[in-house]
This record gives C-alpha cells, structure tokens and sequence, in this order.
C-alpha cells in the first residue's frame, strides 16, 4: 500500500453543478448571439471555481477578458493551467478573494453560478436577496447576469430535511416562482428560465464522487480510508435521502432594468404596495 496517494478531489467534475454539456453550449449561444447590444468585453464570474464556463465564454467571444474570484486556491489553480492550456491565460485571471462588497465590476456579463452565498454574510433564505442587489450593482446596463440559483421544487418533508445538511429548513429556499419574484424586485427582468433536470443532477452527484469512491476501493487500508469514507458515505446518503428530487437549480439569465424607469422591479414592487 503506497501511504503516499491521497485521496483525489473532483476530477470527474466538468462544471461544478447539475450542468450538461448541452445547456452550458445553449447558455453561452445565448449570452453571445446578439442578445446583448453589443458583444460582450468583460465578464466576471463569483465563486468561480476552476471557471469552466467562463473559460468557454470567453473561447466564444475573441477579445473579451475575464475575471473569476473564489476562496478555494486549489480550484484557482485548476482554473490558471486550464486557461493557459487553451491560450486564454492573457485574457483571464482568478483571484482569490471574498466576493463580500467586492470592487470586482461592472461587467458586460455576471455568472453566479451556486455561489449567492458568496456575496452576501447573510443567512439564508435572506442572502438570496441580498446577493441579487449586488448582482445589480456588478452588471453593465446592457448586460446580462446568468444566476444558478438553488429553489425546492416542492416543499420538503421532515424527513427529508433530517437527511440533509446540518441545520436544514424548510425556510431556506424560495420556491421557482418565488426565486423569480426576487430578482424582478431586485431591478431585473428574467429574459429566460430554466432548471436542471434529474440527468444533469444525477451526473453531477455521481461524478462529484466517483474517483474518491474508485480510490477508496483500491485503498480500502489507507490511513486516510476511514474518514475519506465517512464523509462521501454521508454526502451520498444526504443526496439519496434527502435533496434528491426536492432541491432543484434554476439558471436565470437577468437583463438589468434601466435605472430611473418607471418598470424598474423596486419600483413596480414598492407601486403595487
């Protein structure tokens, strides 16, 4: 047994999310194809992760440059081989930083792909709304925000929500309709509405797991076994009995309302007040 090969983390892992290779290449047609006035130059993607998509944005639209910010150094680090791997190293750059009040912005482009938690030190279900207002704040006029936003597709039983994280409420998510709602109020216009179906859920929790649990197979003695298979054995329990068909993941993609109209989401939800 070589005490030396550690576990490996999330090389299954294309995006880090339920994200078919189908809906990622319709979303970037879509933030692309003319929808915006004029072609996207900037783009900044929170809790970017390695920045998957933001990278294949960028590859769709020569010339534009891109920002990614995330806490996770190891993520980041995926993220700079991957874009110097594809010639994208002198357009993009991953910063490790809070996104907290970040002076990031504006840009042409925002992803926020699971990440609202990120802008915000508030507590569920109130940092949804707090992240969208800065979601606003960081987006050009013009421009488009692409929100992956979590929302429970139906209302979880106890049960259910025992099997979950710690902590679990039924009160920490909005429900689809309810999620959209907020981001209208937040001055934003939702241009399309769309979730994650159970293939992309399904492949997104197997491949989150898959090389620890083919490791942990061919390392069943290793020092690092034990806890290594506690901690996947409850993520796959918290999946199967918990959030599997109850949680979901809308992508939004918002177009900010023009400041000072009278359409503008606060003010048409402070008028109907």
């Amino acid at each position: 047994m070589d005490d030396t090969i550690a576990p490996p983390r999330l090389t299954r892992l294309t995006f880090h999310g339920p994200l078919s290779e189908d809906r990622a290449a319709r979303l970037i047609r879509r933030l692309t194809d003319g929808v915006t006035p004029t072609a996207p130059a900037t783009v900044l993607d929170i809790g970017c992760g390695w920045g998957e998509f933001m990278l294949r944005l960028l590859e769709a639209t020569p010339g534009a440059t891109g920002v990614g910010i995330d806490l996770n150094e190891d993520d980041l680090a995926r993220g700079r081989v991957n874009a110097e791997a594809r010639g994208l190293a002198e357009r993009v750059d991953f910063v490790r930083e809070s996104a907290v009040d970040t002076a990031r912005g504006p840009a042409d482009i925002v992803l926020c792909f699971s990440a609202s938690h990120a802008l915000s030190d508030a507590r569920p279900p109130e940092h949804t709304t707090a992240a969208l207002h800065a979601l606003r704040r960081l987006v050009k006029p013009g421009g488009r925000v692409l929100l992956g936003e979590g929302f429970w597709q139906r209302q979880p039983a106890p049960s259910e929500l025992s099997a979950m994280w710690p902590e679990a409420s039924a009160s920490e998510f909005h429900d689809l309709c309810g999620l959209v709602d907020l981001a209208i109020a937040a001055g934003f216009r939702p241009a399309w509405i769309e979730s994650a179906n159970p293939d992309e859920w399904d492949h997104f929790e197997s491949a989150y797991q898959s090389d620890v649990e083919e490791w942990l197979a061919a390392h069943p003695d290793h020092p690092l076994a034990q806890e290594t298979r506690d901690r996947v054995d409850r993520h796959r329990r918290m999946w199967l009995r918990g959030y599997r068909g109850v949680l979901g993941l809308a992508y939004l993609t918002l177009v900010p309302v023009e400041q000072g109209t009278a359409t503008s989401g606060l003010l048409a939800a402070r008028t109907e007040k």
